[in-house]
C-alpha cells in the first residue's frame, strides 16, 4: 500500500511555563506518522514544501526518522517553514498561535509551469485535509481537486478530514463551498462534529445525518462521545482516557490509527476502535507526537 500525505510541517513549540519544547508537527503529518507507526509495511511518503534553512532540514529528517518518505518534499530556496506554539489550560484543552503567512508549503506543487501533480499519480491513497486545501492559492487547489477527480476514476482513494482553521481562508463561505466540494471527491471521511458546526452550523443531528446519508466509509469524530460509524451508523462504548494532559493531534491520531486498521481489512468496529485507543495515548502527552 502506497499512501501520500499532503500539508504543511511546521516547527512545534510546545510551551511549559517559560520554556518550551521544540518539535515537529502538523495535522497531515502527524496522521502520517501515526499510521505509518500502525501499519510498518506501508509506504508512507509526506507532500509538502520546506526551505533550504536549519528548521527545514530538522523537518526533513524528523519526517525520515518515522521511516516516511521525504523525496517528494520540495525545497525553496527563499522560503522557510511555518511555526506554531502550543499553550494548554487545567484541563488539557489546548490553543494555538501560528506564524505561517510566509511558509513555503503554501507554494507546494507550484511550478513555473503551473500545478504539477505528477508526483501524485504513484499512489494507491491520498490523505488530506481542510488546512493543506486553505494553505494553497485558489487556482492550485482548482488544480488539485481536478487531479484528484481523475485519480479517483483510475482506482486511486482519497481520504479527508475537513480541519477547520478559519484565519486560513478567506472567509468562511469560502470553506463552506471548498469542503461540500472535497466531500464529494472522498473515499474515506474522517470529519469531526466541532469542525463541521464551526463551518456549516448545523446541529450534530443533522451533521450525522448528512454524512450518513453518503453512505461512505469513515468516522465521525464527537470528542468524548466517541466515534460514529458513517458506513453502519453504529456508536460503541468505548472506553475513556482517565487524564487528559493534551488534546493536540487527538483527531489526527485517531485518523492514523484508523486508516492503519481500515485499508488493511479491519472491520469497521475494530479500525474505529485502533483509532480511538491510538488517541487516547496521545492526549494522556504533552505534544502532538508519542515518544517511540
Amino acid at each position: 500500500m502506497k499512501v501520500a500525505a499532503i500539508g504543511e510541517a511546521m516547527i512545534e513549540l510546545s510551551m511549559e511555563g517559560d520554556t518550551a519544547k521544540v518539535g515537529v508537527a502538523g495535522d497531515t503529518l502527524n496522521t502520517a506518522i501515526y499510521l505509518k507507526r500502525s501499519a510498518p509495511d506501508f509506504d508512507v511518503d509526506y507532500i509538502t514544501r520546506v526551505g533550504t534553512d536549519a528548521f527545514s532540514d530538522r523537518i526533513v529528517d524528523f519526517i525520515a526518522s518515522e521511516g516516511i518518505g521525504t523525496q517528494s518534499i520540495q525545497r525553496d530556496p527563499v522560503g522557510t517553514p511555518g511555526l506554531y506554539a502550543i499553550t494548554t489550560d487545567d484541563s488539557g484543552e489546548r490553543s494555538f498561535t501560528y506564524w505561517r503567512d510566509s511558509s513555503a508549503a503554501r507554494l507546494t506543487f507550484v511550478t513555473d509551469k503551473g500545478p504539477d501533480f505528477v508526483a501524485l499519480a504513484q499512489y494507491d491513497v491520498i490523505y488530506l485535509s481542510g488546512i493543506t486545501m486553505a494553505i494553497l492559492s485558489p487556482s492550485t487547489r482548482t488544480a488539485l481537486m481536478r487531479f484528484l477527480q481523475a485519480f479517483r476514476k483510475s482506482g486511486g482513494r482519497v481520504c479527508y478530514d475537513s480541519n477547520y482553521r478559519p484565519r486560513l481562508w478567506l472567509d468562511a463561505e469560502t470553506a463552506h463551498t471548498l469542503n461540500d466540494a472535497m466531500w464529494a471527491l472522498t473515499d474515506i471521511a474522517l470529519p469531526s462534529i466541532d469542525d463541521e458546526h464551526e463551518i456549516t452550523g448545523e446541529s450534530p443531528t443533522a451533521i450525522a445525518r448528512r454524512f450518513l446519508d453518503t453512505n461512505r466509509t469513515g468516522a465521525l469524530k464527537r470528542g468524548a462521545s466517541g466515534p460514529l460509524c458513517l458506513k453502519t451508523g453504529a456508536t460503541y462504548n468505548f472506553p475513556q482516557a482517565e487524564k487528559v494532559v493534551d488534546t493536540t493531534a487527538a483527531g489526527d491520531s485517531f485518523n492514523g490509527g484508523y486508516l492503519a486498521a481500515s485499508l488493511t481489512g479491519a472491520s469497521q468496529a475494530n479500525a474505529l476502535r485502533a483509532g480511538h485507543d491510538l488517541a487516547m495515548q496521545v492526549i494522556g502527552h504533552k505534544g502532538a507526537i508519542l515518544p517511540k
